[in-house]
């Protein structure tokens, strides 16, 4: 199994979850994106499989359904797919029941869940693969049967309504209609599709097969025209799309700071996340919160500031620093160097006295030899 990078047991995702358990249901995870705004991070790694604290992202959502006794995964996949089948195999090492298809042209997110119609024979829940959320998914499936749903959008709320398509509802929650990136005096909720969706099994009819079809255009406006029982359950928790190096470097910075709960997350006294089988060399200095994975050689003299995270088998030298950055696996930062606000994929190496400032983002394996600088042009 190729898990280069990853921790064997790091922190465990703790969204926030019911007890209730439901009938035999299946779930569609759409991680076929190609990551193209996490460029060049997703040269290598599948933006499903992206490290979050050093665990795959999909481990998070795979575990949201286990938590809720749905333990039949589909994994809709189409770039890279090797990597991520090696990485989860048939998904019994994370106790559930793992399935693969693959699409052999682009289907659109709705084409991509018919693709995998044979193996959905019941109920089913869709997840885009790039959205993370304390989202409880039991509440969500309760709401479902109550409503006599045939199919339950998750919508959440956001600040500036003009930047998205809005779904506006009834009273009931009963959707009435999809607005796409209203002007200001057209905007008559704030609720926008969270990427969740439950569907009743009958309701695939409704998705040409082989043909590239989209929810959010094809499918969704069907149901509304046809009248099927289509409702919103509306989402106020925590959510963000970690698809953008800065949405990215956010969804570290909640955890860090405790806006997304991560249950087994135990930072010392600082607030930083120590391995047992990292090494912070005394006369090192960190300033939590921040998270050091195994294998890490923190030197003395060197310098973690606040929301420095550190996958595993990194080595930061005498007098750099490092934060509000993440480092994947294997990242070297020389001496008397300065990484701030910055995304470093596996095995870089940051030479001596350079400096890394300002939004940047390397690739895996990249080389800034001694005395470089990768700044804004206004920095001084």
């Amino acid at each position: 199994m190729d898990t280069e990078g990853y921790a064997a047991t790091v922190l465990c995702y703790h969204p926030r979850q019911s007890e209730t358990r439901t009938h035999t249901m299946n779930a569609v995870i759409l991680a076929g994106g190609k990551g193209t705004r996490l460029r060049p991070l997703t040269l290598n790694t599948p933006k499903p499989i992206v490290p979050i604290l050093n665990r795959p992202f999909l481990s998070l959502q795979i575990e949201l359904l286990k938590k809720t006794g749905i333990d039949n995964v589909v994994l809709s996949l189409s770039y890279q797919p090797r990597r991520i089948e090696a990485l989860f195999g048939d998904g019994s090492a994370l106790g559930v029941k793992i399935h693969y298809t693959m699409e052999p042209e682009p289907l659109g997110t709705a084409g991509a869940v018919k693709n995998a119609e044979s193996l959905l024979k019941a109920r089913t829940v869709v997840f885009n693969g790039d959205v993370l959320s304390d989202l409880d998914l039991g509440a969500v499936l309760r709401f479902h049967e109550e409503s006599n749903s045939k199919c339950t959008i998750v919508l959440t709320p956001v600040e500036n309504p003009t930047a998205y398509g809005l779904v506006e509802t009834e009273s009931d929650g009963r959707v009435k209609r999809f607005l796409e990136k209203p002007s200001y005096d057209e905007i008559t909720c704030d609720t926008i599709n969270a990427g969740v969706y439950v569907l009743e099994p009958e309701l695939l009819d409704y998705i040409p097969e082989g043909k590239n079809y989209s929810f959010e255009r094809g499918f969704f406006p069907t149901l509304l025209r046809d009248k099927v029982p289509f409702y919103a359950y509306v989402h106020r928790g925590y959510w963000i799309d970690i698809g953008t190096p800065e949405k990215y470097l956010k969804v570290h910075r909640d955890i860090l700071s405790g806006a997304l709960p991560f249950e087994g997350f135990t930072p010392n006294a600082g607030g930083t996340y120590v391995d047992p089988k990292a090494t912070v060399e005394s006369g090192a200095r960190i300033q939590g919160p921040g998270y050091i994975g195994e294998g890490t050689t923190v030197k003395a003299g060197a310098t973690l500031e606040p929301y420095a995270v550190l996958g595993t088998n990194c080595r930061i030298e005498e007098g750099a620093i490092v934060g509000n950055s993440v480092l994947w696996s294997g990242v070297r930062v020389g001496a008397e160097a300065r990484v701030r606000s910055a995304l470093i994929g596996r095995n870089a190496h940051i030479g001596h006295h350079s400096i890394v400032d300002g939004g940047v983002v390397l690739g895996d394996k990249s080389v800034l030899t001694d005395y470089s600088r990768i700044t804004p042009l206004d920095d001084a």
